[in-house]
Order: structure tokens, then C-alpha cells, then sequence
């Protein structure tokens, strides 16, 4: 039977690596967004058009922050090998040119959706828990230590097992998606296990205090969190109550140039 993270007390004495990963893990299986009513909803084909839409427009800004989270990690590294492994993620999400990386093929998707790409690129409609929860991210990632900052990636960890689910449940009940329109998702198949196996083998080899470890454990919960809050404003403001904040996209055609 598994157990709950919430059992844990905090950490006096320091774990093995093997149980520290085995810790993680259970973060992961406990946190992580794939238990999430939205998320749920998403892969069993229970949204509308709009709701999907939301889903996609709100999602770009965690999208497109990435390569500046990542930007200044990679400020702090001393070692030139580790820059340059760390470097490849920026690469995946900005492409070595324009048209190509994750950020693009993710304004694929949104323009499949039928989403003005001018909209979606301003981030002007997404929800205001989304743009503090994506903040909170970034700025974790800059102002706490490195070992907290590389563990906070590794919710990468468990991300393949929700991209498969998403991607199989949008093909199968939405008819206004298709594989070229969920293009984003295929190569993350194989950078996320890359970048997730890369991030736990650095926590594991330089977490060696109770504290250290149990920092890395807390960080791993924070970016759950993070996630998390993301899908609950959309389920508060697309689904129920259904209360969309005002400035925030609502599904209508824009108007005059502004969010209606």
C-alpha cells in the first residue's frame, strides 16, 4: 500500500540516495497534477471546445517562461559541462531558429484551437492565478539555492505518463484535435526522462545533509503546487462555478483589441 507523503515528518538524520529518490517519488505519485479533476476532464474528453481553448491559452505562459527559468539557472552553474546539458532545454523550447522548439509547436496547437496567436503571445487573457503561479515559479528558480532549483525540475519525473494519457484521450473524444494540432507533446516524450534523469542524478549526488535533502523534497512539492494551483483556476473559472476574472479571456471573439 502506498503511503502518504503527508506522514513524512521532516527529515532529522540524512537519507540513502536510494531512498531519497524513493521519496521523491512518492512526492510525485501524491502531488503531482495528474490526479487533478481538470486534468481528468481534459483526458476523458468531459471539456467543451471553450474549456480546452482556456486550457491552451493559459498553459503558453507556463510554456514560454520556461527557457527564462531556465536561462537563469544557468547563470549560477560554475561548470561548463553542466551548462551545457542544462543549455539543450533551451533549445527544446526555443528552437535553433524561428519556427522551430516547443514554444512554437505549443502556438501550433493554440492556432489549431482556433486561438488568435496575437492573443495567445501577449498573454493579456490568461487568468491572474496563472501568471502568480508561473511567477512564483520563475522566481523560485532564481532567488532560492542551486540544489532547490534543480529539484524543482523534477516534476519531469512523472510528466511522460500524463502526456500519454492527454495526448490518447484528446485523439480519441475531441474532434477538433489531431495528431499535427498535439505535435508538442511526442518529442517530450523522450526530453522529459532525459532532462528529469540528469536533474535527479545531480540532487542525489549533492543532497547529502537531512537539510539539503529535505529541501529538495519541499521544492519538488512546491512546483506540484504550482501545477496544481494552474489547474485549479481553470476549473474554477471555466467549469465551476464557472467565474471568469474580469480582463481574463472568457471564449468570445476580442473586441476593440481587449479581452472581452
Amino acid at each position: 500500500m502506498s503511503l502518504s507523503f503527508e506522514n513524512y515528518p521532516d527529515l532529522v538524520e540524512p537519507l540513502s540516495m536510494v531512498a531519497l529518490e524513493a521519496r521523491l517519488r512518492e512526492v510525485g505519485e501524491t502531488r503531482y497534477h495528474h490526479r487533478h479533476p481538470f486534468q481528468l476532464m481534459l483526458q476523458n474528453g468531459e471539456l467543451d471546445k471553450r474549456q480546452v481553448q482556456a486550457w491552451a491559452l493559459n498553459r503558453y505562459y507556463y510554456q514560454a517562461m520556461i527557457p527564462i527559468k531556465d536561462a537563469s539557472l544557468m547563470a549560477r552553474l560554475d561548470d561548463p559541462e553542466l551548462r551545457r546539458t542544462w543549455r539543450s532545454r533551451l533549445v527544446d523550447h526555443d528552437g535553433e531558429a524561428p519556427g522551430e522548439g516547443g514554444i512554437e509547436r505549443w502556438l501550433k496547437l493554440t492556432d489549431g484551437l482556433g486561438l488568435s496567436r496575437e492573443l495567445v503571445v501577449s498573454t493579456r487573457g490568461i487568468l491572474p492565478a496563472t501568471r502568480f503561479a508561473v511567477e512564483a515559479y520563475t522566481h523560485f528558480v532564481r532567488d532560492r539555492t542551486l540544489l532547490e532549483a534543480i529539484a524543482s525540475s523534477l516534476t519531469e519525473l512523472f510528466s511522460p505518463m500524463v502526456i500519454g494519457q492527454r495526448v490518447r484521450g484528446m485523439l480519441e473524444h475531441y474532434d477538433f484535435v489531431s495528431r499535427e494540432t498535439l505535435a508538442y507533446f511526442e518529442p517530450r516524450l523522450t526530453q522529459a526522462p532525459r532532462d528529469a534523469e540528469m536533474a535527479l542524478d545531480y540532487v542525489k549526488r549533492h543532497a547529502v545533509r537531512a537539510d539539503q535533502q529535505q529541501a529538495v523534497i519541499d521544492a519538488l512539492r512546491f512546483k506540484c503546487s504550482v501545477l496544481w494551483a494552474m489547474l485549479d483556476a481553470l476549473q474554477h473559472a471555466y467549469v465551476t462555478p464557472g467565474q471568469v476574472p474580469l480582463g481574463a479571456w472568457n471564449g468570445e471573439p476580442e473586441r476593440g483589441g481587449q479581452p472581452t
